[in-house]
């Protein structure tokens, strides 16, 4: 990129502090308060809230406050029961038994047994669930001897350990009795009026407005929950957002929902608290997603040169400060089970080395130096990802590549990307969740249901990646899971069907009179079941 271009790309954003924003010392123990309204910043809706069904934060953050999961993460990352109350797997992995919690409603006030959970593992993890079909490939059955008893039948070992790491976020029961025999799932209007069985039960979601659940005052958790309400306010415009923070008019922004420049300020005032804690269980590597239907994507030469034409280092330096580090793979360094120690293939920026690489795949300079044309679509969930569009595209015009940047809101994105194929790149994040096999190998497998966001939607297909993600995901040998994946990241990285050049962590922006906030791993998507606010 030339320095004029660097220098109005510069101008055009606010320009990451290099100082880390503080996380204040958590309040000594104090009495919950009953009552008060939890406002909640919602910066991209994506018309759907069953977290049975799609696998985001985007849903996490409404969903998982209505409907509840076989087991969650505690404050130290491990597995802690919710729906489930214990589990157990036979020596040779094909068989998992879970105990579910008894006494526990719907709110609709029909009782969840084993009948709930043996439909939604079959009809919707295994068929519809982004990242669910591909973990649950191999899952042949489910079981209900009982009320409150489920086995899980599989065809290949299921590792019991990468199941528990799974269903924190793949783990969300929907009711049977609202989905059985009421026609194409997808479609059902209970996905948007959900119910569920947990703390807070749904009220209303207008859309481009704002979304309302109140207490269950039948939830099976004594003394909770402590919030009358949770009120998410559509606000898409980041630096209103942040005004309405300031204001008193909003709580909470998720997932580094404002732009750098008001979070660093909002880090330096003492009515908020701006940090990364919480989101362990989510570290992110931003995206560039390739549509091999395109005959020039189709070539890895073509691909590798527009890695080599981007300067991730000034970007990152430039635009996302301490909260960014180079990404080197799909399992980013914080995996400390799973990151190998050869990720394969990099690709350093080198200008001179991305021409030649266009040249030889027989794209030459045409007329006023333009090879071929794309569109790139970025999806709208973070000021990084809408920079980093910007980037890309002047970028890969000093190459020949003319980008044309085409923006939309979140269900536009997902469904032109994921379900009509309206694209040619694409750019988000890959959120990263534990293990490689919740969130992160079904980028790569092939045979995704078309529509399904965040999978192989890119019309690429390897046989060789497919058996190493299909081995990986039924070993029990950790050692040797491990060293699969080791494969799996130096395949990825060398056929290159999705590049991950940056590697961070989302950041938190909460009114300092929020209480038991952040405290698990993946606390925006977790209950809120002790949440409760201060005078």
């Amino acid at each position: 990129m030339d320095m004029t271009r660097r220098a109005a790309l510069l101008t055009s954003a606010a320009i990451a502090s290099s100082v880390a924003f503080p996380m204040r010392s958590l309040f000594a123990q104090e009495t919950p308060r009953k009552g008060g309204v939890f406002t909640v910043h919602y910066g991209a809706e994506q018309r759907q809230l069953n977290p049975s069904l799609q696998a985001s934060t985007g849903v996490y953050i409404i969903g998982g406050k209505i409907q509840e999961q076989l087991v969650d993460l505690d404050a130290a990352g491990n597995p802690v029961g919710v729906l489930a109350t214990s589990w157990e797997a036979a020596p040779d992995g094909k068989t998992i038994t879970f105990k579910l919690r008894d006494g526990v409603k719907w709110h609709d006030g029909k009782p969840f047994t084993s009948a709930d959970v043996q439909y939604t593992a079959m009809e919707m993890w295994k068929k519809i669930l982004n990242y669910g079909t591909t973990l649950q490939l191999f899952l042949t059955a489910v079981d209900t001897p009982d009320p409150l008893t489920a086995v899980f039948r599989y065809e290949r070992p299921m590792p019991l350990n990468l199941l528990l790491r799974a269903l924190p976020d793949l783990g969300y029961i929907s009711p049977r009795h609202l989905y059985e025999g009421k026609g194409d799932i997808r479609q059902n209007p209970v996905n948007l009026a959900p119910v569920g069985t947990g703390p807070f039960k749904f009220v209303t979601y207008e859309r481009g407005q704002h979304v309302i659940a109140e207490r269950n005052t039948d939830y099976w958790r004594p003394n909770a929950p402590h919030l009358d309400r949770i009120v998410w306010r559509v606000v898409t415009d980041r630096a209103a957002a942040a005004a309405q923070m300031e204001a008193g008019q909003i709580h909470y922004s998720p997932f580094s929902g404002l732009t750098i420049s008001d979070a660093a300020r909002l880090g330096k005032d003492p009515r908020f608290i701006v940090s990364t804690k919480g989101n362990e269980g989510n570290a992110r590597t931003n995206t560039i997603e390739f549509n091999f239907r395109r005959k020039e994507l189709a070539d890895v030469r073509v691909r590798q040169a527009i890695a080599h034409a981007l300067d991730i280092p000034f970007f990152i330096e430039n635009f996302l400060g301490d909260f960014a580090k180079r990404g080197t793979g799909p399992v980013p360094s914080v995996s400390t089970d799973f990151y190998p120690a050869d990720n394969g293939p990099q690709y350093p920026f080198d200008k001179k080395r991305a021409a030649a690489l266009l040249d030889e795949a027989g794209f030459k300079a045409g007329a006023g130096g333009t090879r071929f044309s794309l569109r790139l679509l970025p999806a709208p969930w973070g000021e990084d990802i809408t920079l980093f569009a910007t980037f890309i595209q002047q970028s890969l015009a000093d190459v020949g590549i003319k980008v044309e940047v085409v923006r939309t809101d979140g269900g536009g994105f997902l469904k032109q990307v994921y379900d009509d194929h309206a694209f040619d790149l694409a750019s988000g994040w890959h959120q990263y969740r534990n293990d490689p096999a919740v969130s992160t190998t079904v980028w790569y497998r092939s045979g995704q249901p078309k529509g399904a966001p965040w999978t192989n939607q890119w019309g690429w297909t390897d046989p060789t990646m497919d058996k190493i993600i299909d081995d990986a995901a039924t070993e029990v040998d950790a050692a040797k899971r491990k060293a699969l994946y080791g494969d799996f990241v130096r395949r990825a990285n060398t056929e290159l069907p999705i590049w991950t050049p940056i590697e961070q962590i989302f950041l938190t922006a909460i009114n300092a009179k929020a209480r038991n906030h952040s405290n698990t791993p993946r606390w925006g998507s977790s209950s809120w079941h002790d949440l409760w606010l201060a005078e």
